[in-house]
């Protein structure tokens, strides 16, 4: 296709008056140039009439082959600055661009030079033979140096003559040379030319070698040519013994990486696999989307006889021990076909290059095994280690790195708001989203008192991994790919390789978007936390392995306290209570060992630090009531654990769990969290005279937080408006009409007031309710200090007086009791005042039951031991 400029109004032939209109452009700037439109290549004839006139338009320099014209036709669409030496874009030169002197005479001084080596080479064979004898010689026998000559000053002299005479120089470039590109052109096809000029490449230095060759053995070149295989064959010994050497060399770099990319994949065979889609507990509704591809795996043509494909990749994401590989291996068990693991290590190298042959040796290996059992497995464990490109590559908009949250605009927490909105308030709520937010964590609140200080693969390894995945599959075979197509037969097409690729990871984020695309990862499915029915059955399956006494009640109490357990935390904790059990010479496992093993895995080890008196009593009222305030006013939690017993981070907590799975929260909900923070300093100030120690700070932060997150983003406080937007665009507070400055410092004002006020307004909200149970709250204390640690259904118990799984309650509902654990916190009171010893001891429990308790009947306890509401 030929480009030549639209004829504007106006243009006129070279040299002729301006007659352009007054167009109102600036003197001196240039006028906008008009599109280039496709035409149709000039003929010979309008191409010699522009020649004779010494005015070719653009569209006929093309077709004349011009290389200055046509470079001229593309500049004119072209801006920037132009090389040096180079004509204005748009402008033919009339004559041939000057050569520098030294290109004038560099082939005239390497053909002197190569002379007098000739004479050198003369006199050095015949040490008696003179110079001038010498020169005389080699003017005779090196005449082709002189005729090489000859022909390069003709040539200096052509050129010459071309840059001083323009009408000479548009004859040789417009009629010799440029005719017979025309001629070449219309005759022979592109691919025709090719051909020609590699036959006559080819051709010349076939003569050159003859005249080589010739002047070596003394022959005509035509005899050297006939005589060259046998000179090959005499020096055939010593080419061996080069390309030997060489080969040795290459032996040694592919033997070297042939061993590193061995390793770290492995291949199990169908009967060494007996993991079944049965052993998957907890994950339902994956392993029946799971199934589906198994279907397309083992009978393919129901969805390709319709015109479809096979999905032939699946990643499963979610946190670590939710099942990703005990599913991978029961696909591999349920379909009978070889199952191929890769560890996540395997493609970290020193070398670059050695994991690209890793990825093309793993292929290789499935497709062979594709072909021989009819499909294969293959498992990429941790695939982030493999399917990122890098920290600078990882970075997703707004700048926030691979592998942390989604737009605040997009949080999982909300309600999806942007399919009502027009389109452009979603462009602005995604510009807006852009900044980084931090990724809502697991529901578990810990009240803690506080301690000291206060409350890879390379790149080239994922594009290899990339090309396999969805690259163009050669034909198979080295007589399949060359012999057939050197026999003008068509190869073979390669077969369909029924490859299953499955991929896991806990950061999905942090993957490639080319590795996620349909084609190569075709489905995406979350292996998230189980549900509670999943959690139930992952603990039957467990507990079924091992002996227990543990009732259905009790398991499905289990799986209520536990609502973050996966599959392997299930595991551990059920293996841990073993281990307790045998510790204690007991081959059953009981409700106490479990729990006993559930608060060795949350809370770790305790430390083995002993309060002093005074500082243990301070510690179990602070935690007190904290859960007594939470088991009066909150209802989406329930207590998991209390303890004062010191760990690595605090000094006392109290955790709370979900009852449910929960994905919103309420104004009244986080109310009750506040007042839970909260009951820590008011329970200090009046259990101990107005003061309040350091181990409320922590307390503290997270009740106002809370305050301020619903005051000023959630509209849960006295104003609609969202503080993140009014302070994002400068807007100062409802009402204002103050300065910028003086609008966003009385907004701050404001706002921390509403903050204060709503705290000031729940902290006496929570001294009520202690008020109200101070008696529960020195029980509590008191059972703290006694237990150490008690577990939810125990602080129930406690503050209800009754009997519960390992306390017994009811000896707090006895008024005399109560009047010893009172006496004991006065006198726990006065010590703290005047910082002295506590002057009586705690009041003992023996045997779980105060003294004056009938022990209860069996059916009391077994009513006791009734699951509590709460």
């Amino acid at each position: 296709m030929i480009f030549r400029r639209r004829k504007r109004h106006g243009d006129k032939a070279p040299g002729a008056p301006s007659q352009d209109p007054p167009t109102g452009n600036v003197p001196g700037e240039a006028a906008p140039r008009e599109p280039l439109t496709a035409a149709a290549p000039a003929t010979p004839t309008a191409s010699a009439q522009a020649a004779e006139a010494g005015t070719a338009s653009p569209a006929q320099a093309v077709a004349d082959g011009t290389a200055g014209t046509a470079q001229a036709v593309v500049d004119e669409g072209r801006e920037g600055l132009r090389p040096p030496g180079d004509t204005p874009h748009g402008a033919e030169r009339p004559t041939r661009r000057r050569l520098p002197p030294w290109d004038r005479v560099k082939y005239l001084l390497l053909l002197t030079l190569i002379w007098f080596v000739l004479v050198w080479a003369a006199m050095a064979d015949n040490p008696l033979l003179p110079f001038t004898e010498a020169m005389r010689m080699q003017s005779r026998d090196a005449a082709w140096v002189f005729v090489l000559a000859g022909l390069e000053l003709v040539r200096q002299v052509h050129f010459l003559v071309s840059e001083r005479w323009s009408r000479y120089h548009r004859f040789w470039t417009h009629r010799v040379f440029g005719g017979f590109e025309r001629f070449t052109h219309r005759r022979f096809s592109p691919w025709t030319r090719f051909r020609v000029w590699r036959a006559t490449v080819w051709l010349l230095w076939i003569a050159v070698a003859a005249v080589v060759t010739g002047k070596v053995l003394d022959t005509s070149p035509v005899l050297a040519l006939f005589e060259a295989p046998a000179l090959l064959w005499q020096a055939l010994p010593f080419l061996l013994q080069i390309v030997f050497l060489f080969f040795v060399i290459i032996i040694q770099f592919v033997g070297l990486f042939w061993f590193l990319s061995r390793g770290g994949i492995d291949t199990y065979m169908p009967d060494d696999i007996t993991t079944r889609f049965d052993d998957v507990w907890g994950q339902d509704h994956v392993v029946e989307r799971v199934k589906e591809n198994i279907v397309f795996l083992e009978r393919p043509r129901e969805i390709e006889e319709r015109g479809g494909y096979v999905p032939g990749g699946i990643l499963l994401w979610g946190p670590p021990g939710t099942g990703k590989t005990l599913m991978a291996e029961a696909v591999a068990g349920e379909t009978g076909k070889p199952y191929v693991f890769v560890d996540p290590g395997a493609f970290v190298q020193m070398f670059m290059g050695v994991g690209v042959l890793k990825v093309k040796s793993l292929f290789r290996k499935l497709r062979k095994l594709a072909l021989r059992y009819g499909g294969v497995i293959v498992f990429f464990d941790e695939a982030d280690s493999l399917g990122r490109r890098g920290a600078l590559a990882q970075v997703g908009p707004g700048g926030r790195p691979a592998g942390s949250g989604p737009p605040a605009a997009f949080q999982a927490a909300g309600c999806h708001g942007l399919s009502y909105l027009s389109p452009d308030a979603r462009r602005q709520l995604v510009l807006d989203g852009m900044t980084p937010a931090a990724e809502p964590g697991v529901r578990r609140d810990r009240f803690f008192m506080g301690g000291m200080g206060g409350g890879g693969g390379d790149m080239g390894t994922l594009q290899a991994l990339l090309t396999e995945l969805s690259g163009l599959k050669k034909p198979r075979g080295i007589v399949n790919r060359y012999v057939r197509r050197l026999l003008g037969m068509k190869p073979k097409p390669p077969p369909k390789y029924r490859i299953l690729v499955m991929m896991a990871t806990n950061m999905p984020q942090a993957l490639d978007e080319a590795l996620l695309r349909p084609g190569r990862i075709d489905r995406i499915y979350k292996v998230g936390y189980p549900a509670k029915a999943g959690r139930v059955r992952t603990y039957e399956g467990y507990f079924a392995k091992v002996r227990h006494e543990l009732t259905p009640e009790q398991v499905d109490k289990l799986a209520t306290i536990t609502p973050y357990a996966t599959g392997a935390t299930i595991k551990d904790l059920v293996n841990e209570a073993l281990i307790i059990a045998t510790r204690d010479d007991r081959e059953v496992i009981t409700w106490a060992d479990v729990m006993r093993a559930k608060q060795l895995k949350s809370l770790g080890p305790p430390e083995g630090v002993e309060y002093h008196e005074r500082e243990r009593h301070a510690t179990a009222v602070h935690e007190a009531c904290h859960a007594v305030v939470a088991y009066r006013v909150r209802r989406h939690l329930e207590i998991d654990i209390a303890t004062i017993e010191k760990g690595a981070e605090y000094l006392g907590m109290v955790a709370s769990i979900p009852a449910e799975d929960q994905f919103t929260q309420w104004r009244s909900e986080y109310e009750a969290d506040i007042l839970v923070s909260l009951a820590s300093l008011a329970g200090e100030r009046m259990f101990f005279g107005g003061d309040s120690s350091s181990g409320v700070s922590g307390d503290l932060e997270a009740a106002t937080r809370v305050a301020s997150l619903m005051e000023g983003y959630w509209g849960m406080g006295s104003t609609v408006s969202s503080h993140a937007v009014s302070t994002q665009l400068g807007m100062g507070a409802p009402g204002g009409g103050k300065g910028a400055k003086e609008a966003e410092q009385e907004m701050r004002r404001q706002l921390a007031d509403r903050i204060e006020d709503q705290l000031g307004a729940l902290l006496a909200r929570a001294e009520e309710l202690l008020k109200a149970d101070r008696r529960a709250v020195l029980a509590l204390a008191h059972a703290l200090e006694t237990h150490k640690t008690l577990q939810g259904e125990d602080i129930a118990a406690v503050i209800e007086g009754r009997r519960g799984p390992l306390v017994d309650g009811r000896i707090y509902a006895d008024d005399d009791f109560a009047h010893q654990v009172e006496a004991y916190h006065r006198s726990a009171l006065a010590a703290h005042r005047d910082r002295g010893k506590v002057q009586l001891t705690l009041p003992p429990v023996l045997n779980g039951q105060a003294p004056g308790i009938p022990p209860e009947t069996p059916t009391e306890a077994a009513r006791d031991q009734t699951p509590d509401p709460h």
